[in-house]
């Protein structure tokens, strides 16, 4: 039998294994059950695809989405590995041939959704196809308490039940918080599983926020998309009504660019989805009902055109750019009233009506305080990258250099003396009123106001009152932010207060120190001119005047073959391996399969097409 490493360089191309693929093999294929925490991107499906090839009879993977099932399968037969998958989308004559190679056994991999496991008809074929390992794609769905939940997910164990032998069990997922981990160890009722987490940390994006008003949000867009060009992307909207008014504003400017969100009629949905897989439309305005599962590699950027309700949802979202390790880019349009509609969103939803009403008012809170966490994310003058890291509980160094704070020219601040005003000014509040108050009443009490919340609680009777008088009260609650971001003060979700933590004390006391990211130039502080700045795009590899002939020459012909072929442009190569090809300009079909990405089968299928391309632009 052929060794893993060899099946790894033929089949899909690359020399060695990324971080986390190997152990997660390695324990499949001695039967043992596993759980993988990877980034979107960090080779997720080798972890399963691989083992599949090595172990006898099928592996069957369950997937949330039947719209990406035929490119998620197109995707592995480009590869040359047998594969198929059964949904409500296909034909009876079609779902009668992928039964009828079932029975003869031609796949090694068959997709499918998770309602399809309660079919009477399917349970009865896989009963005698020798199922030796299931692979559970997203195994997030399975917990209430994590992202996109799936109530299907829970009736995995009972198919498992069902089958004459139970095959080993592989679940996977991108972001997971620690309940959620338990909740699919349990629920999916893994046994001693082998668990790998590589980590969050996705160092080919760069993640950036932009504070604008509702009314600049267009400009910024625009903006940020002749920033892109010619690259394709996702705009996330948190509605329906945003995702229209997005896209029509789009195609009036010239952009192809089409929409997703679940009022359009399904046929709709699938044609644009389509549209988007296909690069006929590389641009698509959406909603979060847009994604989950895409396997399109290609996506050089993601905007959020409105906050998401969590870091979580943030995460995932943007994670579906740079799939293919290409450099991308990843941009939050951060409004003040957004958060007032996700609250509203959050307060009046309904989305598990089988829960009682405290599970209800439990989920409720969750969201808030996931909100509240988002929003911090927004408005730190930290490490964008630091902040996600610390939010999933990943080490990390304090600065990144890839992110809109690190890059910024931006400089570290000593505002030790100006938090301890802040967290004094809490604190003395509390004292004098036996409870805590809002960022707002704290903000009037520090810069000296006459409102009439000053009045009403008799706030000037503080000594902190007006310590910070002749200071812009954006400045003051811009720094709240920054220490509501570093973990100083917390908002209690309940009444929307303004707390100290234990770890106040060390600035109040310890004479421990604070430090704040500022502009150059910049005071900490200080009231200050309101502009829109727009990013720098991630830094790519920038190729000459020859170089850049050369890849366009690729790409075209990448665009001519998957035209032909049907199939979506990274079925054919991905950006990154024309980047590599770019860079390396292989002469031989031996060198084209030192790059990253090109295995036996693309390149006896493509090797020619492209190494006469290269020959023929050098």
């Amino acid at each position: 039998m052929e060794d893993k490493r060899s099946l790894l360089r033929r089949v899909f191309g690359y020399a060695s294994f990324r971080e986390g693929q190997e152990p997660l093999i390695d324990a499949i294929l001695e039967g043992r059950d596993v759980f993988g925490i990877m980034p979107t991107g960090g080779g997720k499906s080798i972890c399963y695809q691989l083992p599949a090839l090595m172990l006898p009879g099928l592996t069957l993977v369950v997937s949330p989405l039947i719209s990406l099932m035929k490119d998620q399968v197109t995707a592995v037969t480009a590869l040359g590995v047998p594969a198929a998958y059964i949904n409500s989308s296909q034909s009876a004559e079609e779902s009668r041939a992928v039964f009828a190679g079932l029975r003869r056994g031609d796949y090694k991999l068959l997709y499918v959704a998770p309602e399809r496991l309660e079919a009477e008809g399917f349970v009865a074929a896989v009963r005698e196809a020798n199922v030796t390992l299931l692979a559970v794609d997203e195994a997030h769905c399975i917990s209430q308490w994590g992202q996109d939940f799936r109530p299907s997910y829970l009736k995995i164990p009972a198919f498992l039940r069902r089958l004459l032998r139970r095959p080993v069990v592989a679940a996977f997922t991108a972001t997971a918080t620690a309940q959620v981990r338990e909740d699919v160890i349990r629920l999916l009722e893994l046994r001693a599983p082998v668990c790998v987490t590589t980590g969050f940390d996705r160092p080919n994006l760069r993640f950036d926020v932009l504070h604008v008003s509702g009314e600049e949000k267009d400009a910024a867009l625009s903006s940020l998309l002749r920033k892109f060009r010619d690259r394709s992307g996702i705009i996330y909207c948190s509605t329906r009504r945003a995702v229209e008014d997005v896209c029509d504003a789009l195609r009036s400017a010239g952009y192809p660019a089409t929409r997703y969100h679940a009022g359009l009629e399904d046929e709709e949905r699938r044609r644009n989805q389509d549209d988007f897989l296909y690069d006929r439309a590389p641009i698509m305005a959406a909603t979060n009902a847009f994604g989950m599962g895409i396997d399109k590699s290609n996506v050089g950027f993601v905007i959020h055109y409105n906050i998401p309700k969590s870091m979580e949802a943030y995460y995932q979202e943007a994670g579906r750019a740079g799939r293919d390790g290409a450099p991308a880019d990843c941009v939050l349009l951060f409004s003040p009233k957004d958060i007032r509609t996700a609250k509203f969103l959050i307060q009046n939803s309904n989305e598990n009506p089988d829960l009682s009403e405290e599970e209800q008012a439990a989920l409720q809170a969750r969201d808030l305080e996931r909100l509240r966490r988002m929003e911090g994310y927004c408005k730190t003058r930290s490490c964008f990258r630091a902040y996600i890291l610390d939010y999933f509980g990943q080490a990390h160094q304090s600065r990144c250099g890839n992110c809109g704070n690190c890059s910024d020219e931006r400089v570290e601040a000593d505002v030790t003396r100006q938090a301890q005003m802040v967290l004094s000014c809490v604190q003395r509040i509390h004292s004098k009123l036996g409870y805590y108050v809002g960022v707002t009443a704290v903000v009037h009490c520090l810069v000296g106001s006459r409102s009439q919340k000053v009045e009403t609680l008799d706030l000037s009777s503080v000594r902190t009152y007006g310590l910070m008088k002749g200071t812009a009260k954006t400045d003051v609650r811009a720094l709240i932010d920054e220490l509501i971001a570093q973990g100083y003060l917390v908002i209690e979700t309940a009444h929307s207060t303004l707390r100290p933590t234990q770890k106040a004390r060390a600035v109040l006391f310890e004479g421990e120190r604070v430090t704040m990211l500022l502009r150059r130039g910049e005071r900490p502080a200080r009231g200050k001119e309101k502009s829109v700045r727009v990013p720098q795009p991630a830094p790519v590899y920038e190729p000459d005047d020859e170089g850049n002939d050369l890849l366009t020459r690729l790409k075209l012909l990448r665009l001519q073959i998957a035209r032909e072929e049907g199939v979506p442009l990274y079925v054919v190569f991905s950006n990154a391996t024309l980047l590599e090809m770019t860079r390396q300009r292989p002469r031989t079909v031996e060198a084209l399969l030192d790059i990253p990405g090109v295995g036996t089968v693309k390149a006896q299928r493509y090797g020619e097409l492209f190494l006469e391309a290269i020959r023929d632009a050098t």
